[in-house]
């Protein structure tokens, strides 16, 4: 399926996600990532509601995907597919140049996640790490399991304290959106996120 053929009828944002806003339509206690699109985007004519392509945690900031085309949200966000996603990450204690080899040659063999909460211990699919200073890095993930990067961390021995989506399937976060602002998605953008799905 190509976009020029469902142009008209979806629709496709990128939004610079905010920390403290959470990823559901109706919240008690933070905002939500819905408050700021107008009432008639939140459902089209077809019925089709505006979602969320896969989750950020509410102190999780960055690259959020919305739209309301369920093939290409189920394409994206199913483990088979192997859709890469990028993360900035502060960690809260320094890791020397030795330790950092260590960290990259465990992610990439994938690592043994403690349990969280909802998910029970498992493993992890192979992630690269990338290290820009002794304390920040981006890890690169092909799945999406429950606070997957904490773990990932918590089980090399450290602790995430700021996490941020910086790219997915190829797209970029927009630099020019300030935090909590969204987008339309340009059609050449829309034809990269189609890269490779086939309807």
């Amino acid at each position: 399926m190509r976009y020029k053929k469902i142009a008209s009828k979806k629709l496709y944002f990128l939004m610079n996600k905010a920390v403290g806003t959470v990823c559901s339509t109706v919240s008690d206690s933070h905002p939500t990532v819905y408050d700021v699109f107008p009432k008639d985007f939140l459902i089209s004519k077809e019925g089709a509601k505006l979602h969320t392509i896969g989750r950020l945690d509410s102190d999780s900031a960055g690259l959020l995907l919305f739209t309301n085309d369920g093939k290409l949200s189920n394409y994206l966000t199913r483990p088979e597919n192997c859709i890469e996603k990028t993360y900035f990450v502060c960690l809260k204690k320094n890791v020397l140049s030795g330790a950092q080899k260590i960290y990259a040659e465990a992610a990439l063999k994938g690592l043994t996640l403690p349990p969280d909460k909802k998910a029970e211990q498992e493993c992890s699919a192979p992630a690269k790490i990338n290290w820009l200073t002794e304390d920040s890095c981006n890890i690169t993930l092909t799945e999406g399991k429950f606070h997957e990067v904490k773990r990932i961390f918590l089980a090399l021995g450290n602790e995430v304290v700021y996490l941020k989506r910086i790219s997915m399937a190829g797209l970029r976060l927009d630099g020019s959106l300030k935090s909590g602002e969204y987008r339309s998605l340009t059609p050449e953008e829309i034809e990269l996120l189609y890269n490779g799905f086939n309807s």
